[in-house]
């Protein structure tokens, strides 16, 4: 059973919502942020990333960074944007890359994140937990959705069905991002919508965690923090049903969401000439060179890019592991090639190699070799979303840097005081 619940969402005005939203703040670094808001008051990059409003050289776990965020985003309510007076829901579709995928924003629990209804593929760093804490108590908001993904039964009362039938109402918020991205968002305040919508997710078995791991597992922490900090002061347990114990998230059915490939390059070739490199290769794949650039369109098939030449790979002896992991694209040239031949071992902490979304396409690839930085790299048939829900369900983690996610959600349209 999956919760999801109404609540009265703060998010911009009409006219102001395509210059209140913003990227995720973890898709940028500091200077970048900085310079996509530069003349833009109301960009929500300063709540998010509030580093950018104060000197350069301020540390970014500062805490004036915090206490900043909080001010930015009073601001934000005093001047550009209002909170709805009753509980509702929302749609937010997003069009672009070829796609579109219509989700529902609510507030889901955190105790079934704790549970496991709500299942993850990723690990998280305590550091960049610790930020995300420091921020949410600090704005006490959720400010930034974490992107679910669901099975949707196929039936006509299933989420998808409810949700086609509502958006054929006139969005409340409709705008094109500057990447091209077009933006839609409808209020769901009727009450016979609302509860089709939860009955609906009621049976849902499980919800998985598509993007935004960390925002994910910040809001747990803050959850339980809360709750035992009403355990000490009062004797009592907490109320379940309190604002804090729930976040916020949009939810989209995994058949209309399209994972990127994630692609990889690497500084040397371990010490082989070419030539010894491409012999050692056709141990497990056959490998032709190709007059074209090669994106891959099936499993088991690999760019790869060196020296000026393109290569096909496809491997000859492809797994068939009962483990989801064992499947992937990104394990078996992990387990057949940068381990045994260019010898990367951990790729979490291997400086030899990095890693590339297929946001920036086969042209940055070529960048990165041809400008001498990188000496091969290979470009990867992308992770598909039956693929990444066999992994959770198995409660394993996925290899780093196995997804990539577009569009991306916009930060701003939605904030969930708590």
């Amino acid at each position: 059973m999956a919760t999801v619940r109404p609540f009265k969402a703060v998010r911009p005005k009409c006219d102001l919502a395509a210059v209140v939203a913003a990227l995720p703040y973890d898709v940028m670094n500091t200077e970048e942020a900085r310079q996509m808001a530069t003349g833009n008051p109301y960009s929500f990059l300063r709540v998010d990333k509030a580093e950018i409003d104060l000197p350069p050289e301020t540390d970014q776990y500062d805490p004036a960074v915090y206490a900043r965020a909080k001010e930015n985003l009073q601001k934000l309510m005093r001047e550009a944007m209002q909170q709805d007076d009753v509980p509702n829901l929302y749609i937010y579709r997003l069009t672009g890359y070829g796609q579109c995928q219509t989700g529902l924003a609510a507030c889901v629990s955190a105790d079934e994140y704790e549970r496991g209804l709500i299942k993850r593929h990723e690990f998280t760093r305590p550091d960049k937990e610790a930020d995300r804490v420091r921020h949410v108590e600090a704005t006490e908001a959720h400010t930034g959705p974490i992107f679910l993904a669901y099975r949707d039964p196929q039936s006509a009362n299933s989420p998808k069905e409810i949700m086609a039938k509502y958006v054929k109402n006139a969005p409340e918020y409709d705008f094109t991002a500057e990447d091209g991205v077009r933006h839609e968002l409808w209020v769901v305040h009727d009450t016979a919508t609302i509860n089709a919508l939860v009955a609906a997710f009621e049976k849902i078995p499980a919800l998985y965690i598509a993007d935004g791991h960390h925002r994910n597992a910040t809001a747990a922490i803050v959850a339980k923090k809360r709750n035992e900090l009403t355990r000490t002061s009062t004797g009592a347990n907490a109320d379940p049903n309190a604002e804090h114990n729930f976040y916020l998230a949009v939810i989209f059915p995994h058949d209309e969401l399209a994972i990127l490939d994630y692609n990889r390059v690497v500084q040397d070739l371990n010490g082989l000439s070419l030539d010894e490199f491409l012999q050692k290769l056709t141990l497990e794949w056959n490998v032709e060179k190709s007059a074209a650039p090669v994106k891959p369109s099936q499993k088991f098939e690999v760019g790869m890019y060196t020296k000026g030449q393109w290569h096909r790979m496809t491997k000859k002896n492809p797994p068939s592991s009962a483990d989801p992991i064992e499947n992937l694209d990104c394990s078996v040239l992990q387990n057949t090639l940068l381990a045994p031949i260019l010898g990367i071992t951990d790729p979490r902490a291997d400086k030899r190699i990095d890693f590339v979304g297929g946001i920036r396409g086969l042209e940055g690839l070529e960048a990165r070799v041809n400008s001498g930085e990188m000496t091969v790299a290979f470009a990867l048939h992308p992770t598909s979303m039956d693929e990444l829900m066999s992994v959770a369900d198995a409660n394993q983690i996925m290899p780093p840097k196995s997804t990539w996610f577009e569009p991306k959600l916009r930060s701003g349209l939605l904030v969930h005081l708590f």
